[in-house]
Order: structure tokens, then sequence, then C-alpha cells
């Protein structure tokens, strides 16, 4: 009982560390050098749990004890994923009640697999096991964001976002690579038995000093490439409310703020080349009601919105509900909506992207005939459900050349790649996340977005509802940033480049090589166990 509540008590700490590291309700900015060592407890629970891997021979007397640590492994981990997303992400619930819950339980699975997998890798490897751990962590972190339910929120390496120096390797190995840097020191030192170990792998930690020395090296000597680079003046537009809680008079409202924050910025800086409203900031669906007119209110507010645009002298991109009249899988024609992006100049449409990673839950659910039930449900909550755009688009007006991620699709390390890959000279996020009201969820939105500009040395920008509204230059630096939860405007000048980083030539090839290295070492441990076990009766 004493050893039970003590690894529970081991379990919380770690889950603490983790939270502390990013951004969080205390401390919004995050402890980021808590995460150099957030995961020590993990592994020391680990290494306590059970069968002691330090046990040379393991005979198939012990199958069963080996079986038995890596289920209560499984639990330790079912503890540690749902304590730390509930900890990690307390705004979540107030984007749907039930969206908390259902993100710690979905980490509560992923750590019951991946803990006994941790405590495999100490069992096969009783010396080296550190390294399969190492691999494994990294492996689950890349697996976590891909597919239907991909959540990119606790990668390790979007702590250090604040230290443009460290994560310049993101521009070769993306997030990854910090990562990497970043859960070594904690799974060294989780997997030291006594001070023995430490001797014993001096070059491991050698190896990881001088990675982490070349690295500082590296992103010191690309601190100031950008620096006789072209440049491009954008007005970024922050009108502190969010547009899909607001009744007609708060819409209208809202249109008016825009447009008056818009003439300020300017006012302020005449050689603006481009103005930037937040994600869906006009509600009104634009080409619907200029198309159908099947609502007076909505047209009007829609034409006013247009007699503006057209007196203005430079483009205007905003986030809008995209309707088009499409036939539906049903065969029928009906109104389908798109999360889009419009750029207009002179008052017309020039150029729309549609979103196409849209929130799994919240924007989008395609298993409505699998699971009709839950479908009901969402429908019941209120989600608003978009059809997904496919084109990645880059949008052209003047010399400028820029690509739109939307709100969630910035999180996504490849999204900004592909743009860049299609010409993008810097990236624009909009995005809407004052419906949590949280400071802390605003900045850990933030850091994700920092990455996008490091892998792929692009500027990017964001307008965001009620912030965090700013500018951030290719190495990473924030230039300037808006005060949250305030109607205001940012004027920046950002540096345009074009050219690629290997991070942009390869994409996460340094993640799809962590998970390979895990699995092949991972199937070679236990090939070699059951072979040993085959001829002696016993694990060497």
């Amino acid at each position: 009982m004493k050893s039970f509540l003590i690894n529970t008590a081991v379990i919380l700490i770690g889950a603490l560390l983790f939270t502390a590291s990013f951004p969080n309700p205390l401390f919004s900015y995050g402890l980021p050098v808590l995460a150099w060592i957030a995961y020590v407890p993990v592994f020391r629970v680990l290494r306590n749990t059970g069968f002691d891997p330090s046990i040379k021979n393991k005979s198939l007397l012990n199958a069963k004890k080996i079986l038995g640590s890596l289920a209560v492994s499984s639990l330790w981990g079912a503890l540690y994923g749902y304590t730390t997303y509930r900890l990690f992400l307390p705004w979540l619930g107030a984007f749907h009640p039930m969206s908390g819950l259902f993100a710690s339980i979905l980490h509560l699975g992923y750590m019951a697999v991946l803990f006994p997998l941790l405590k495999l890798a100490q069992i096969l490897y009783p010396r080296k096991g550190f390294i399969l751990q190492w691999l494994l962590w990294l492996s689950y972190e890349y697996i976590k964001t891909k597919g239907f339910l991909g959540f990119p929120y606790g990668i390790t390496g979007y702590t250090q976002w604040q230290f443009p120096p460290l994560i310049g390797i993101a521009s070769v190995f993306g997030v990854w690579g910090v990562s990497a840097l970043v859960l070594f020191p904690s799974v060294y030192l989780g997997a030291a038995e006594n001070r023995n170990f430490f001797y014993r792998e001096r070059l491991a930690a050698a190896i990881w000093l001088g990675a982490l020395g070349g690295s500082l090296i590296f992103g010191l000597m690309q601190s100031n490439y950008s620096e006789n680079a072209d440049s491009a003046k954008i007005a970024l537009i922050q009108q502190n409310a969010n547009p899909w809680k607001s009744d007609a008079a708060e819409t209208k409202r809202i249109l008016t703020t825009l447009k008056n924050l818009s003439v300020k910025a300017l006012e302020q800086e005449p050689a603006t080349e481009l103005v930037v409203w937040p994600e869906t900031a006009v509600t009104h669906r634009i080409f619907w009601h200029l198309t159908y007119r099947d609502n007076a209110e909505s047209y009007t507010a829609v034409k006013e919105l247009m007699d503006f645009l057209a007196v203005q002298n430079v483009p205007f991109l905003f986030g809008n509900d995209d309707a088009r009249l499409e036939v539906t899988k049903s065969g029928n024609w009906d109104r389908v909506d798109y999360n889009a992006a419009l750029l207009l100049e002179g008052g017309e449409i020039k150029e729309v992207y549609r979103k196409n990673h849209l929130v799994p839950f919240g924007e989008y659910f395609p298993y409505e005939k699998t699971f009709p039930r839950l479908y009901q449900a969402l429908v019941k909550a209120d989600t608003n459900f978009w059809k997904p755009g496919k084109d990645k688009l880059v949008f052209r007006t003047g010399r400028l050349r820029f690509s739109v991620p939307i709100c969630f699709e910035d999180c996504f390390g490849y999204i900004s790649r592909d743009f860049t890959q299609n010409g993008a000279q810097f990236i624009v996020n909009i995005t809407n996340d004052s419906w949590a009201n949280s400071l802390s969820s605003q900045v850990q939105h933030l850091a994700m977005s920092v990455f996008r500009a490091v892998e792929n040395r692009r500027s990017v920008v964001r307008s965001a509802t009620s912030g965090q509204t700013c500018a951030i230059d290719p190495s990473g630096k924030i230039l300037a940033m808006a005060i949250p939860f305030t109607e205001t405007v940012l004027n920046a000048e950002i540096p345009l480049l074009t050219s690629r980083t290997p991070y942009t030539v390869w994409g996460d090839l340094w993640a799809v090589l962590f998970c390979i290295s895990a699995f092949m070492l991972l199937l070679s441990g236990i090939i070699r166990s059951i072979l040993e076990v085959s001829k002696t009766g016993r694990i060497q």
C-alpha cells in the first residue's frame, strides 16, 4: 500500500511538471525549464513497477511477473494520461462540455498502451532500454498527431517556443528534433539505477550534450539571416469578440468595430499591403447572400460591407462561412458550408481558401452512419459542421504570395509545409480562440505557430479574435504582439523569404525514422528474447 501511494504521488507530480512546462493558468507563458525533467517521475515509476529489469536471468517462471508488471504499467499510464490532460487543457470544456473529458480519455488510452511498451523496453534491454524508451515516446508524439483524431497539443518540443536559438533545428528536423533534445534528460535520469549508471552511459550523455551545443550554435548562426530580405507591411485586426456568440445587434457592432479598426490601421500605416481580419470575422455568408438574397437583413449587412471594401485601396483577407449550392451525399442539391478565408479587392471576392483539416467532432464528423447516436448528440449540441476543402491555395495579390491555415490548421507542420512548397512567401493564421476565454489557451496555440515559422523559415502573422495577434519572423522571434482581450490593431513589417529549408523538402521524415527505429528495436528485442527462451528456458 505504501508503494502504491508513493507511486501515485510521483505520477501526479509528473502530471504537474508536464502541465507547468507549457503555458498554463498559473504561468501564462509556461515554465519551459521544467520540460527538461518533466518526465523523470514517469520513468522512475516505470522502473520501480513490477518486474525488476536489472535481473539478468528472466526464467519462464517469471513470465507471469513480467506480464503483471506490464499490466500495472498500463494502469499507471492510464492515470498519468487522464490526469495530465485534465490539468493541461482546463479550457477545452468551453468548446463543448464533453471536449475536455474526451481529450483526457483519449490520452488515457494512449498512455495505457505506451507505458507497457516503455516497461517492455526496460525488460528487453536492461542496460540500454532508455534509448528505446526515448524513441518510443518520440514515436508516440508523432503518431498522436495523425488521422482523424490527430491532436498536436502536448508535444514536448513546443515548450521551448520562446527560445529561437534552441528551436532553430526545427528547420531541419521539425518540432520532433526539439522534442528529442528536451526529452532525453528525463529518460536518461529516469533510467539511472545507481551512480555507476552515469559512468557506464557517459557516451550517451556526451552525445546529447554535443547535440545540444550543436543545435544552439546552429540556431545562433541562423538568427540574423533575414536582415537584408525584402519585407511587407501587414495590418492585423483584433476585435475582441466571439462572432459565433452574438445576436444580430452584436454582429452588426462587431462588423462596425472591424471596419473602424481597419481604417485606424491604414491611417497609422498608409503603405499597408494587406489587412487581415480573424477567422469567421464575418458570419454573414457573403457569396451566398450576394448570390441568392434569401435573407434581406443578411444581404443588407453584406452589401454594406462590400461597399466599404470597394473604396479601400488595399486588399482585405478574412474568415467567412463560404456557403455554396452543391449536390450532397444524399444526391440532392443543398447548401454546403466551408470554413473559409476570402481575399477581397475592390469589394470583389478574388480568391477563396477552404479549410482542409477540420477540428474533429467540433467541425467535422465523417462517421454519421457508423455512430449515428454520437452524430445526433453533436448536432443537438449546436455543433457547426463544415465540409473540408482540398486545395492548398496560395493567395496572390500584388507582389505578395501567402497561404492561410485557418485556426487549428497551423498546429500541424505538414500543412504549412505544403503551402510553402506551393510558393507561399509567408503564412497568415486567422483564428478564433475567444470562445475559451483563456490566455493560456491562446498562448498554447501561439507556441505551435512559432514552430511553423522556424520549420519553413517563413514569417507568420496571426489575426485572432481576442489574441494572440502577432507577427513572427522566420527565426521564431516574436516581432510584435497585440495586447490580448482588447480591441486593437497591429501594424507589422515582416521579412519575405523564398528559400527552402530541409524540413520544407523532407517534412516529418525524422519523426518517421524515430518510429521505424523504435519498431525495429522493439521487434528485435522480442525475437531475441523468444529465441533465448526456446534455447535455454531463460532470457539472458
